[in-house]
């Protein structure tokens, strides 16, 4: 038997180290990076469109993340990789987005790199919030200098040295392959859905330069707003977080919000000879029409800037953000000033951190799982908004949020007399629903849903044939 001051002793001993596992527990959970995922919780699965047909099809794949688990030093994402929103049609691309059945290992406490920065790679170089593969710049072909010729991807004989192999030019996805995106910008590589740029929808920019949105209704992971700062969207495979378009001005969190900018500016050539540092290389295709200025990822050489606005050649600054009020490192996906993606898009061409995130088949370490609550911060933000148009409106009502988020939203819509007329749903993860008004009589009427306060929140909305 214990004696009474050892068993005192032994009491506040064991309380204290509960105290302390309690605070670590705390702290960890409390970790944008186990916090801030698109989890399931609603059973919702994968929508896509085929070639032709503006119906969706619902896939038997459940959308999002399945499950969050962490320990001291990881977060442990189990996804299939499917988003919420409706993917394709892939003009040209017979395949259709397929469950991954992916465990993404992400870094807890991301390291910066000091030594020679790691280049991003083909492939997965991040993932987003709702388990979505973040890819890099590149699309896997590159210009043949021994044939004059493309070679790699689909339909091109192999680069010399096979896939991965370093060459001098290498193509740009984004402008190269933009036929081949749906609405949302992003496509399959052999059914691993995936963006290389700002998943927002194209239709939503200031300057639409693709009409897969006319025919196919289709949304994205968040909607550009210029008075609101982006929202965080993903993580990078250092462990760094990456933002949407829009941030605070300046790094400490002041000078209101602004569009933050790339470095990157397309270099004044018509000849393809050298890179920008002045590196002789074996010569690429001249600008044309058929190779414009830009479809190559060398095209672009870095100015630096001073501005606070403007980023460094990783595409990410220190600064504070809504989910870091102390500041951490952060990439953005970058806009122009017509909203169209700009290079290098997300992440890169270099890690500003160590790489240490990966695929893997199985977790080891002791884990505990994130389950989020009805008061998570995804759960409802209160900053959500609903956007209505067009308004007025004469076949179809298209309700867009801001941004995606953990819950359903049920929006009515009522006479001004408040006779219900009919509801839809914005599916968790998704941000875009629509209602059709062909058959409705012309005049006003209001939608209504609640906010996160509960509040009840009307929108007015004029249908007029």
């Amino acid at each position: 038997m214990l004696k009474p001051n050892i068993m005192k002793k032994t009491i506040i001993c064991l309380c204290l180290l509960n105290l302390l596992f309690t605070a670590g527990s705390l702290k960890a959970q409390l970790n944008p990076a186990i916090t801030n995922w698109l989890i399931n919780t609603t059973g919702i699965q994968g929508r896509h469109f085929v070639s032709g047909n503006p119906t969706p099809i619902t896939d038997a794949v459940e959308a999002n993340v399945q499950t969050v688990q962490y320990s001291d030093n990881w977060v442990y994402v189990s996804t299939s990789g499917v988003p919420a929103y409706i993917t394709g049609p892939f003009l040209g691309n017979p395949s259709i987005a397929q469950n991954q059945n992916a465990i993404f290992k992400i870094p807890l406490n991301p390291v910066p790199n000091t030594g020679t920065p790691t280049a991003t790679t083909a492939g997965n170089i991040g993932i987003f919030i709702n388990g979505v593969a973040l890819f890099d710049y590149r699309d896997g072909v590159a210009w043949n200098p021994n044939t004059n010729s493309l070679c790699g991807g689909p339909g091109n004989p192999p680069c010399p040295g096979g896939p991965g192999a370093s060459m001098d030019w290498n193509r740009d996805a984004i402008l190269a392959e933009r036929q081949g995106f749906d609405c949302a910008k992003g496509h399959p590589a052999m059914g691993n859905y995936h963006h290389h740029q700002n998943p927002s929808a194209f239709n939503l920019d200031l300057t639409v330069i693709s009409n897969i949105c006319d025919i196919y209704l289709a949304d994205g992971l968040y909607v550009i707003d210029s008075n609101t700062h982006s929202p965080l969207i993903g993580y990078a495979y250092d462990g760094y977080p990456i933002y949407g378009a829009y941030g605070f001005k300046n790094a400490d969190g002041t000078g209101g919000i602004t569009r933050i900018k790339s470095s990157y500016l397309l270099r004044n050539i018509t000849t393809r000879t050298t890179w920008a540092d002045g590196t002789d290389v074996t010569d690429g295709p001249a600008v044309s029409t058929t190779y414009p200025i830009g479809y190559f990822r060398e095209d672009y050489e870095f100015i630096s800037h001073s501005e606070a606005d403007y980023l460094d050649e990783h595409n990410g600054r220190f600064c504070v953000t809504p989910e870091y009020p102390n500041g951490t490192y952060a990439y953005f996906c970058t806009v122009d000033a017509n909203w169209n993606s700009a290079y290098p898009y997300c992440v890169g061409p270099t890690f500003y951190g160590i790489r240490s995130a990966s695929k893997v088949t199985s977790i080891t370490e002791p884990v505990t799982e994130y389950t989020p609550t009805s008061t998570s911060v995804n759960d409802k933000p209160a900053d959500t908004k609903i956007q209505v148009y067009p308004n007025p409106a004469n076949d179809v009502i298209i309700l867009q949020l801001n941004k995606a988020f953990n819950g359903n939203i049920q929006v009515g819509l009522y006479t001004m007399s408040g006779q219900r007329i009919s509801e839809v749903t914005i599916y968790q993860g998704s941000t875009l629903a629509y209602i059709d008004c062909q058959t409705l009589y012309n005049g006003t009427y209001q939608l209504i849903y609640r906010d996160a306060t509960d509040s009840v929140i009307h929108l007015p909305v004029l249908i007029a044939h």
